[in-house]
């Protein structure tokens, strides 16, 4: 019998409904986050962010659910999804986005990756649109 932990993409982590995280969070496994998390997230695989999860950070995933709280930007290789119960507010950059009615959206989406793919490897920073030259619009 082989052992299930042997590869990354046979992993969970589940950071409980009372930890508290801060600093910069980082994994090569699927997570799913019932806590608080403030900071930066960087994955490689699936991270949910569970009905009672809270988290304040840019979160960079393969895979990113949303059923709890999110105030960051979502980054995600392949698809974010933001539930019913989620209430997201940042930027989204995915090629494939879903979300469900009754969620709390707050945020702009980027799908075509352009912008994306500009980020740098260290920390995610949101592309922002230049303002517009010649005063008030």
């Amino acid at each position: 019998m082989s052992n299930p932990y042997n590869s990354a993409t046979d992993r969970a982590s589940i950071l409980g409904p009372t930890l508290f995280f801060k600093g910069d969070l980082t994994a090569e496994e699927d997570l799913l986050i019932q806590g608080r998390v403030e900071g930066s997230i960087t994955h490689t695989q699936r991270l949910t962010v569970g009905p009672q999860g809270t988290v304040k950070a840019n979160i960079k995933a393969q895979l990113i659910i949303v059923e709890g709280t999110v105030d960051g930007d979502l980054q995600a290789e392949k698809s974010v999804f933001v539930k019913e119960t989620a209430k997201v507010c940042g930027n989204i950059f995915a090629p494939t986005v879903s979300i469900i009615e009754g969620a709390n959206f707050s945020g702009s989406i980027d799908m075509d990756g352009k912008k994306a793919g500009q980020l740098s490897s260290g920390k995610f920073e949101p592309v922002r649109p230049p303002k517009a030259a010649g005063g008030a619009a």
